[in-house]
């Protein structure tokens, strides 16, 4: 009871509540139209000046006689001023209309920019505008006093039946509210024309007294069968649509359409019969489509859509049977062509209207888009995940997309629907295939539809088909992908459906990257090319992976990358393209970094002796040679910062030679050697094409010998680079030269890393050094001989002192004095070298050289004069140093010379 008054005192204030806000409204007007009063009385005056200043010129053209043309332009321009000023004024007025109005704030009002934020302040002032007009137009008392008539006579039969005020049976009384509202139907029929918005609320308020009435019959006192009610509900809602139609009021017929859908909630008394639900909803569907033949509501379309829709899912979650599937497959094919027929006919009925805006606005993204999606949701549950026949599903739907679309793109005011119709018919197609495939044969038709649709795109020249293709292409590549690492299978060598797939995948990225470049877009077309290649490396070196021989595995993986590259040559020769020499380059890139890990691992276990692929290695020669030739006849290959694809292809097709010669001076041989004599044999190919590019350019640079001087200097410093690790990888090996005696100097890895140096020192002499350690050859040239002495002569106390190589031998007198002795007559050589060619700054090389000796005698040696070693080294270096201060005294500061 206290919720009801309460319902009763808001619903009496409301006519209080419009009262004011219709008092507000109606100062701020009367303000306005005195403002604008005011404004325009100011300019009277002036208005009645330039009238008669108009009507000047009319009654001088109709009197005869000449007219001076100066005078003619004065008085025109004149009468243009005071039009002008009077039209300021007028919008003047106007300004300080609005400005009374306004708020003081509201000028300084931030403006919202964001998308969100802007969609939500439109639907707030939307909502606003509703309710406003809601209280504001049609017959608001009559709103007003169905609402307080609806709960008057709830709390009036309420309150009566408690307190036994009426005696007359339940059956009078609810038979009297019928008539009642019966009489009321009748008075609103009949005021339909003369009083519009009064005899629509009286109408929908009958019709819901009425539908009131029957469920209390019904429900509470079981007066009325519930067969009976259903069909009586029913036909009152057909009765509203028809009204609703007849008299073009929207909402009587939403309001028909949410009873009917709400009545077999309201009178249901436990779960029924589905055949009888769906077909009462197929009923009503059909009659919500028959109303959208005549009329436009999209309202009530959206209503019945969510309503049915929304009552099936729930249906289905809660009662749904595998029995029923008879019953609800037909009904949900039903339910989906109406809703997908709805849209169709408002396109078909916006061919009055041939804007495209216009026939894009009627579009309805909501049943469009909707329909298919949930529809064939509630299909996936019916058939519970079979998956064979819901891609049979998906493949009809596509179908019938795809007919409509081809239908309804010819005309210009459906082509919005009928492009929507062909995404959706593309959309359900590529559903099918991983629904009706495996994942790797999906993958495969994923990506050939991506490049048709890369196709289409730029045929039409839209870039939305364009980036769908290439994601398609993506999705395909990484479905591929997580198939291989997911799902392990036993397969035939290339015939099985992973290789097969992988072939689609990189195909589709070439012809995309082909059609691209055609097209100019020369970023995207190398993107995809880039895909199309790693598509095809992956997936054949997974092939080679899986199926061939260990021992020839390499021999495999080098004829890959120079078959692929010869190809992408022949490309080149044909029709010239950066990417397709990057591409070259990058083959034989990958050749040698392959050649190179062979080199690796016979370095690291040389009595095993590494991998070696002859006939990998012969292809790649030949073969790059031809390659090589592709590029040196167009200069699109030759040119580039800081070096050209040409230059890194010839780079690596030369260091292929070394790297494979050298593997293959590492394995094991029958004859009883130490590795030092390997190791040293090793770097004997690298030493070669070193001395070849300083002398003999011309035989190792063809067939670039003109092009390939410009990238001598970097061909030469990549060699120079590799000679020099080698260098500082022999150093900390023992180089026992077994089975010859050890001899100073004489030694095998003594004799490559002396030749490596002076082959570096050659290079620099013909200016194949990089400019900044250029600089500094001299030192770094001088300080690599220094360090090499000193090894030898470690080598020397380890082969014939019989001194652990450790750096434990640092320990004993034998090497401190060696090394003493070496530095001393090193540093006697450079003071008598620096002297004699006055050299001042060798000479102060060699001093700091033999202070070094000195602490080191001080330091280290100290500990040794107990013995005839320790001994020794303080005798000579103190006669060395007396005999340089008689032979070598520091040169002059203003003769030294340059060697």
């Amino acid at each position: 009871m206290p919720l009801l008054m309460t319902l009763l005192v808001i619903l009496l204030g409301l006519p209080s509540l419009v009262a004011v806000v219709a008092l507000v409204r109606l100062s701020r007007l009367s303000r306005r139209v005195a403002a604008l009063e005011a404004a325009l009385s100011r300019p009277a005056a002036d208005g009645a000046s330039s009238e008669r200043a108009e009507a000047a010129p009319r009654d001088r053209a109709d009197r005869p006689g000449p007219m001076a043309p100066a005078q003619e332009a004065q008085e025109a321009r004149e009468a243009r001023e005071t039009k002008g000023a009077r039209e300021a004024l007028t919008m003047d007025a106007w300004r300080e209309a609005e400005a009374t109005e306004r708020p003081p704030g509201e000028g300084r009002r931030r403006v919202w920019r964001g998308g969100p934020a802007r969609r939500l302040a439109a639907a707030t002032r939307r909502a606003r505008g509703a309710a406003a007009r809601w209280l504001s137009e049609g017959n608001l008392p009559v709103k007003i006093g169905i609402l307080v008539l609806f709960a008057g006579l709830a709390a009036l039969i309420r309150h009566a039946s408690t307190q036994g005020w009426l005696t007359l049976s339940v059956e009078l009384r609810l038979a009297g509210i019928a008539a009642l509202a019966v009489a009321a139907l009748g008075l609103g029929w009949h005021q339909h024309q003369a009083r519009r918005a009064f005899a629509l609320s009286l109408q929908g308020g009958a019709i819901g007294v009425l539908l009131m009435v029957i469920f209390a019959a019904a429900q509470r006192f079981a007066l009325l069968p519930l067969p009976l009610a259903f069909l009586l509900s029913a036909v009152l809602v057909a009765g509203l649509g028809v009204l609703g139609v007849l008299q073009n009021a929207l909402s009587l017929a939403v309001l028909g359409s949410l009873a009917g859908f709400l009545a077999p909630l309201w009178l249901a008394r436990g779960p029924g019969d589905p055949l009888v639900l769906f077909g009462y909803y197929a009923l009503l569907n059909l009659g919500i489509f028959a109303i959208a033949w005549v009329r436009h509501w999209r309202l009530l379309e959206l209503l019945g859509f969510v309503a049915t829709f929304a009552i099936a899912t729930a249906w289905g979650v809660l009662e749904y049977a595998p029995a029923h599937f008879a019953v609800a497959q037909p009904f949900l094919a039903l339910f989906f062509l109406l809703y997908l027929a709805i849209p169709i006919l408002h396109a078909r009925r916006g061919a009055e209207t041939p804007s495209p805006r216009a026939a894009v606005r009627r579009l309805d993204g909501t049943l469009v888009f909707g329909t298919p999606l949930l529809a064939f949701g509630l299909q996936a549950a019916l058939l519970e995940g079979e998956r064979l026949p819901l891609a049979l599903c998906a493949l009809g739907v596509a179908l019938l997309y795809a007919l409509l679309a081809a239908r309804l793109i010819r005309r210009a005011p459906t082509r919005p629907l009928g492009e929507a119709h062909a995404a959706l018919a593309l959309g359900f197609a590529t559903l099918a295939i991983p629904l009706a495939l495996s994942a790797r044969v999906s993958a495969g038709l994923l990506a050939v539809e991506g490049a048709a649709l890369v196709w289409l795109g730029l045929r039409q020249c839209r870039l939305l088909p364009r980036l769908a293709g290439l994601a398609l292409q993506l999705v395909a590549g990484l479905t591929l992908l997580a198939s291989l690492l997911f799902a392990w299978t036993t397969d035939t060598p290339v015939a099985n459906a992973a290789f097969m797939a992988g072939v689609l995948i990189a195909a589709a990225g070439l012809v995309s990257a082909e059609l691209l470049w055609r097209d100019g877009r020369r970023r995207w077309a190398i993107g995809a090319f880039a895909w199309g290649l790693a598509g095809w490396f992956g997936i054949a070196a997974r092939e080679i992976e899986r199926h061939a021989p260990p021992s020839l595995a390499d021999d495999w993986r080098l004829a890959l990358l120079a078959f692929t590259g010869l190809a992408l040559a022949e490309c080149h020769r044909r029709r010239p393209a950066a990417a397709l020499a990057w591409g070259v380059a990058g083959g034989l890139l990958l050749a040698a970094l392959l050649l190179g890990g062979a080199l690796e691992q016979a370095l690291m276990a040389p009595l095993a002796g590494g991998p070696l692929a002859p006939w990998g290695f012969a292809l790649v020669m030949a073969l790059g040679y031809h390659q090589l030739q592709g590029l040196a006849r167009h200069p699109e290959a030759l040119i580039g910062e800081p070096l050209p694809p040409a230059a890194w292809a010839q780079g690596a097709w030369l260091a292929a030679t070394p790297l494979f010669l050298s593997t293959l001076l590492l394995q094991p041989l029958p004859l009883n050697l130490a590795p030092a004599w390997q190791l040293a044999a090793a770097l004997l190919p690298w030493l070669t094409l070193a001395v070849l590019l300083c002398r003999r350019p011309d035989w190792v640079l063809r067939p670039l010998v003109e092009p390939a001087r410009a990238w001598r200097v970097s061909l030469a410093t990549g060699v120079l680079l590799a000679l020099a690790l080698a260098w500082v990888a022999l150093l900390p090996r023992p180089g026992d030269p077994y089975p010859l005696p050890w001899l100073p100097l004489a030694n095998p890895l003594a004799l490559a890393q002396w030749t490596t140096l002076l082959v570096a020192f050659q290079l620099w002499r013909g200016g194949l050094w990089p400019a900044a350690p250029a600089r500094h050859a001299t030192a770094l040239l001088g300080g690599a001989a220094f360090l090499l002495l000193t090894v030898e002569l470690l080598r020397g106390a380890h082969l014939a002192g019989g001194a652990p190589w450790s750096p434990a031998m640092l320990e004993l007198g034998l090497v401190q004095t060696g090394l003493t002795l070496l530095w001393s007559l090193l540093g006697v050589i450079g003071w008598v070298l620096g002297s004699r060619r006055r050299q001042r700054t060798l000479w102060r090389l060699a001093a700091l050289l033999m202070a070094v000796v000195l602490v080191k005698l001080v330091v280290v040696d100290r500990q040794h004069l107990g013995n005839l070693l320790g001994i020794a080294s303080f005798i000579g270096y103190g006669l060395l140093c007396i005999g340089v201060g008689y032979l070598a005294p520091a040169p002059p500061r203003r003769q030294e010379e340059t060697p």
